[in-house]
């Protein structure tokens, strides 16, 4: 990506705004993925949309929507803790689903597990009701972008 990207994260961090950033990811948009700043950690959301339901007879949200937003929410968190100069390309993503994601909002907290200078691991909880009653966890392995030379 381009210094403007590296100033848009700039802008972002300063605001506590990252929904600009979010908006150059696609399906970050298509989902609806929200980030907000609590403190000095990032909190993911998804809200509840019918669109993400898979069975409309619980009503329940698709596993592939918790995938990819647990997914997003790792590489957003990854990018804006690392200040990458690129979103960071994912090598392995594992997930585990420990409950039935209900027709309600979602969000999510990422944790960086190990930083190399070319690989990140990311672990990542995703709750609805309570943390304590996490729906899926998560653990992300990121190849890392080089830094742009001067």
């Amino acid at each position: 990506m381009t210094d403007t990207f590296q100033e848009q994260l700039q802008q972002a961090h300063a605001q506590g705004d990252y929904a600009s950033l979010l908006q150059r990811i696609p399906y970050a948009t298509l989902i609806g993925v929200e980030c907000s700043r609590v403190g000095d950690e990032l909190l993911f959301r998804l809200p509840a949309n019918k669109d993400n339901i898979g069975n409309p007879l619980l009503p329940a949200i698709h596993g592939g929507v918790i995938a990819g937003f647990m997914e997003l929410a790792a590489a957003m968190h990854l990018l804006i803790a690392t200040g990458s100069p690129g979103v960071p390309k994912i090598i392995d993503f594992s997930l585990d689903y420990l409950r039935t994601g209900q027709f309600r909002d979602t969000w999510a907290r990422c944790q960086v597990c190990r930083q190399g200078r070319r690989v990140a691991n990311v672990a990542v909880t995703a709750w609805q009701t309570t943390e304590g009653e996490a729906i899926a966890t998560a653990r992300a392995h990121f190849k890392l972008e080089e830094p742009l030379k001067s």
